[in-house]
């Protein structure tokens, strides 16, 4: 939102400069009035051959608007995509937390075994139970590696159409500043 206000204003100043340079350049015609403003001086209500700035001003509305439009689809867009992204990690953080509870229980179920186990039996029981330790973590990591990488690959995405949607607004914004000049400049 702090990027789009930014935007705007910048455009707002942009245009508002080039047409005081344009309004008071050295080849600056008389107003209505017929006195020629000083350099640096700013001219209200009046274009350069005395009328009315309401063509030029409507013409630039419409393109503040063109700008406005783009910078909110693109807002719209970084909201989505950021929204994707949370999406993402939270699901994997939820995956990451079952395989842990799995093999947490698989942890637990191997220990009270060997706590049961006869006193002759122990020495075995315990073997079995560090090999079904081993496992469960082994399996909880291998869940936990592939729900981040299913993860990065959606936040990787959604980065780039981030990307994507912020060039499309400054190609529109781009656009819209030089239709201003343009419109400015007849």
């Amino acid at each position: 939102m702090n990027k789009l206000l930014a935007t705007l204003i910048a455009g707002l100043f942009a245009t508002s400069v080039y047409a005081q340079t344009t309004a008071t350049g050295s080849t600056a015609a008389p107003t209505a009035n017929g006195v020629t403003p000083a350099a640096g001086t700013t001219v209200v209500g009046t274009n350069a051959t005395g009328a009315s700035g309401t063509g030029t001003t409507a013409a630039s509305t419409g393109d503040a608007k063109d700008v406005a439009k783009a910078n909110e689809k693109e807002a719209k867009e970084i909201a989505k995509q950021d929204e994707k992204i949370s999406k993402a990690t939270n699901k994997a953080n939820e995956k990451k937390a079952k395989a842990q509870q799995k093999a947490d229980k698989k942890i637990a179920d191997a220990n009270e075994k060997v706590a049961k186990a006869d006193p002759e039996d122990k020495a075995k029981a315990s073997a079995k139970a560090e090999k079904k330790i081993a496992e469960a973590n082994a399996d909880a990591h291998e869940t936990m590696i592939k729900a981040d990488e299913k993860a990065q690959k959606k936040i990787v995405d959604a980065n780039a159409d981030k990307a994507k949607a912020q060039n499309k607004a400054a190609e529109k914004t781009g656009k819209a500043m030089a239709d201003a000049h343009k419109d400015a400049a007849k």
